[in-house]
């Protein structure tokens, strides 16, 4: 009788134990492993970053499970509130928000949290939705109307000033008004609108930001001071040469050379210890992780579930390609971290939420209705 209770406990448990999506999970530990290798080599001289690596992945994981249980349905109706609690998050922080070396992008709220990270899901949840509710009408105030939920939090986090998530959150937004259907014309006219601004961008960034835009064009102009960072950066890459010399074997790290090695830098390290070979491979596992994505969205059933998991899978190429760009010294250096890599709490249980989304859309694509 024992026996044939836990065999109907098992069967009633099983489905919450089987939701993640087995390649995508695949993917996702393989990169996590390729991060705690390099993080234990540059980290070297603090200690607890890979213990501490390990408990922020396994709290992710967590995360990712509880993501990949909620139907697309629910996230549906989860997409309204969790936009709106994000953005009355925002305004309390421009109001109440705690400042930490120069910016205002946290608030106590028993815990110190930073509600833009909330605004990376939130944003493309609410687009998506909303593109669901309108999907029988194509006309250009639906774009705008979308480009208005999405100015509302990107404006906030750009004043506070975070512009490496504010990059992110509108980045995340842009993706779904695209893949929402919309024209080549319009997004032409955006980007001419776009450069036409430029001078007036210009005159409202920080002086920091305008510095690090020149550092970029020329690092070599200050390299003890502003450039250090992008020219050590990328003497650590070429150094790396075709083999690299080895885990545990770098110097630009391990000489205090590379800043937050560990963090924001972390791909210069690893692209020191294991030179091209190991950089092919990198991105073969960010490919084949942003492959599964899109294959994920290209099968969902519905305008909201087809929306959000393109979506975050391009979150997944944006997070990569501009830290290893910045890294490269292709784009200025805005502070977002190399994903499943990069050490920190706060920006993988991001991903690991959008990683459960993507999951939950795989598992119930057949029982989503359109």
């Amino acid at each position: 009788m024992r026996i044939n209770e836990r065999r109907s406990l098992w069967r009633r448990m099983k489905p919450y134990f089987t939701v993640f999506d087995g390649p995508l999970a695949l993917i996702i530990f393989l990169i996590l492993c390729a991060g705690l290798m390099t993080i234990h080599s540059a980290g070297i001289d603090f200690p607890g970053r890979v213990e501490g690596q390990i408990r922020n992945a396994v709290v992710a994981f967590m995360f990712m499970w509880a993501a990949a249980n909620l139907s697309p349905q629910t996230l549906m109706r989860l997409a309204l509130p969790i936009y709106v609690v994000g953005v009355v998050l925002l305004l309390a922080v421009a109001l109440f928000g705690i400042v930490k070396n120069g910016s205002r992008r946290w608030i106590y709220v028993g815990i110190n949290i930073q509600p833009s990270e909330i605004l990376k899901i939130a944003v493309p949840l609410m687009l998506a939705w909303y593109f669901h509710t309108r999907a029988s009408v194509k006309h250009w105030s639906s774009f705008l109307v979308a480009a208005l939920l999405l100015a509302v939090p990107f404006t906030f986090i750009a004043k506070q000033p975070d512009l490496g998530t504010a990059t992110l959150v509108l980045s995340s937004g842009m993706y779904v008004i695209f893949l929402a259907g919309l024209s080549w014309k319009m997004l032409a006219g955006m980007a001419v609108t776009a450069l036409a601004s430029m001078p007036v961008v210009w005159s409202m960034l920080h002086d920091y930001q305008r510095e690090r835009v020149m550092t970029l064009i020329d690092p070599s102009a200050d390299p003890l001071g502003k450039g250090f960072h992008i020219i050590q950066s990328t003497i650590a890459i070429g150094s790396g040469g075709v083999m690299g010399k080895g885990w545990m074997n770098g110097t630009q790290a391990r000489l205090e050379f590379l800043p937050e090695a560990t963090t924001d830098f972390v791909f210069a390290v690893y692209s020191e210890e294991f030179g091209l070979i190991g950089n092919m491979v990198l991105l073969f596992l960010y490919l084949l992780l942003i492959g599964r994505g899109m294959m994920i969205a290209a099968n969902a059933p519905s305008t909201f579930t087809r929306l959000l998991a393109g979506a975050i899978t391009m979150i997944f190429f944006t997070y990569a390609f501009v830290n290893m760009a910045m890294v490269a010294g292709i784009v200025p250096v805005v502070g977002v971290p190399l994903p499943f890599m990069s050490y920190g709490g706060t920006a993988l249980l991001t991903l690991g939420v959008g990683s459960g989304i993507l999951m939950s859309i795989q598992r119930h694509k057949k029982l989503v209705q359109t």
